[in-house]
């Protein structure tokens, strides 16, 4: 071919390469004004001593890491911390097994099956503060039906709303009920990808439920489970709208995470601060770095 063959050949290659950066570009924008952009204004805060007015004027003094070294000196920061990771760990691990174990049940495709799965995922579907305000009805220590049942069977009621004891339980409880019909969907979709033939297989062997279950099932589940875990993990670290409706972190702070922290320094009060609330935040986004990358590591020493 000639010459001019070879330069139109250039050309549509050029010609190419700015196609693929226009067909990147309204990723590369969301990403840099919803993501970037969010990241280093929320570095920032927590960077300087912001008042109102500063905050309003952007006249901020720089004060490098007090605010971080205010937060670490709280009385409230072990208790919030300890409160997170409780609140984080207990939800995923039932909404985790309960999920698995729902989605192993539906498997099985009886009748009504899609009926009921459509039923579980109601949880999902409601708004978070429908879903919160119920749970705060029913769990009111004084109409709620849930003392009401208990008192049927001879119980005490608990206050389970107003009592340091019980408030962290509580939203928990109501944490993992929304969370199940998650772990029940993506799960259910991992099974459906496992091979009838291997179960048939197994049943061949004389292999009892459990054996196919924990030998067959779970390992061939694992990347989906490792998914399941990582997603239920990093959308549990930020819940807010849940525990604020319900217990607003109380009482006496013994339902306060690192998200209700944050937000009471932020908004809580007539004299927000709004740099250690932004430091707060970013212990968040560090730990939820931290999990995803033990996910990562975990995930190269099972797939090398």
């Amino acid at each position: 071919m000639g010459p001019n063959g070879r330069g139109r050949r250039a050309g549509g290659g050029r010609g190419g390469h700015w196609t693929a950066w226009a067909f990147l570009a309204p990723i590369v924008i969301y990403l840099l004004a919803f993501y970037a952009y969010p990241l280093y204004r929320n570095l920032d805060l927590s960077l300087r001593h912001y008042t109102v007015r500063s905050f309003v004027r952007g006249d901020a003094p720089f004060s490098g890491l007090d605010n971080y070294r205010d937060v670490f000196a709280d009385p409230a920061f072990g208790p919030a911390l300890l409160h997170t990771l409780t609140f984080t760990i207990v939800s995923i691990a039932f909404q985790f097994a309960i999920g698995l174990a729902l989605a192993v049940f539906f498997a099985q495709n009886f009748r009504l099956s899609a009926t009921l799965r459509a039923l579980f995922l109601v949880p999902w579907l409601l708004p978070l503060i429908v879903s919160a305000s119920t749970w705060t009805w029913m769990l009111n220590s004084d109409s709620g039906i849930v003392n009401y049942a208990l008192e049927l069977v001879h119980v005490d009621p608990v206050n389970w709303l107003t009592s340091p004891d019980w408030a962290l339980i509580s939203v928990i409880i109501a944490n993992i009920w929304i969370g199940i019909p998650f772990n029940l969907v993506v799960l259910y979709s991992g099974l459906q990808a496992i091979p009838a033939e291997v179960y048939e297989a197994a049943s061949i062997d004389g292999a009892t439920g459990w054996q196919r279950f924990w030998r067959i099932t779970f390992p061939l589940l694992r990347p989906v489970s490792a998914i399941t875990l990582l997603l239920g993990l990093v959308y549990t670290l930020k819940v807010f709208d849940l525990i604020w409706i319900m217990t607003k972190g109380g009482p006496a702070d013994a339902s306060t995470t690192f998200a209700t922290w944050s937000y009471r320094f932020s908004f809580g009060s007539l004299l927000p601060e709004f740099g250690p609330g932004a430091a707060v935040g970013n212990l968040l986004i560090v730990m939820a770095l931290v999990f995803g990358l033990l996910y990562i590591r975990v995930q190269r020493r099972l797939n090398p």
